[in-house]
């Protein structure tokens, strides 16, 4: 059984560490620091506590951090993949090797949609390679749907209705 609560800012290590693992590279990896410090990259975590700035982390029965979804708001000069516009949040998401295929993820996702709903966005998007086959299919589950494509991913969007 898993728990969502809110990210603490004493937990912002955690959090680089799923940022690290949401990037869906199979083979070849590059260590963790090089990567999130590229450009491209590292607008998902620096200065992170900004405005907009949310985060969920999942526990599970030993209060052991097993998860995490979050987002951020872009703009038009500051675009991340997932961008559609700069009111409408981006989200990153991962699991931890051991929990992967346990309903986290759908439980993760659930808790960060009702929250963006909370805090007043009409929508949420995401970016996923679409070789992450089990991260499209939760998606598409959950009713996202395509937006298009930016370099080798697709953005998706999750309209939330009344």
């Amino acid at each position: 059984m898993f728990t969502v609560r809110d990210f603490s800012n004493h937990e912002l290590d955690f959090l680089t560490d799923m940022l690290y693992e949401s990037i869906h590279i199979p083979e070849n990896k590059p260590e963790k620091m090089a990567l999130l410090n590229l450009p491209h990259l590292k607008k998902y975590h620096e200065n992170w506590g900004r405005i907009g700035d949310t985060a969920l982390i999942a526990l599970d029965s030993h209060n052991q951090a097993m998860g995490a979804v979050w987002y951020r708001l872009f703009n038009e000069a500051n675009k991340g993949y997932g961008y559609v516009d700069s009111n409408i949040p981006e989200l990153g998401i991962a699991i931890c090797q051991e929990a992967r295929g346990l309903g986290l993820g759908t439980l993760l996702m659930q808790s960060i949609m009702q929250k963006a709903r909370q805090d007043g966005y009409t929508s949420i998007s995401l970016s996923v390679d679409p070789e992450n086959h089990t991260a499209v299919h939760l998606y598409k589950k959950l009713d996202f749907e395509d937006f298009g494509i930016s370099g080798t991913s697709i953005t998706m969007i999750k309209r939330f209705y009344e």
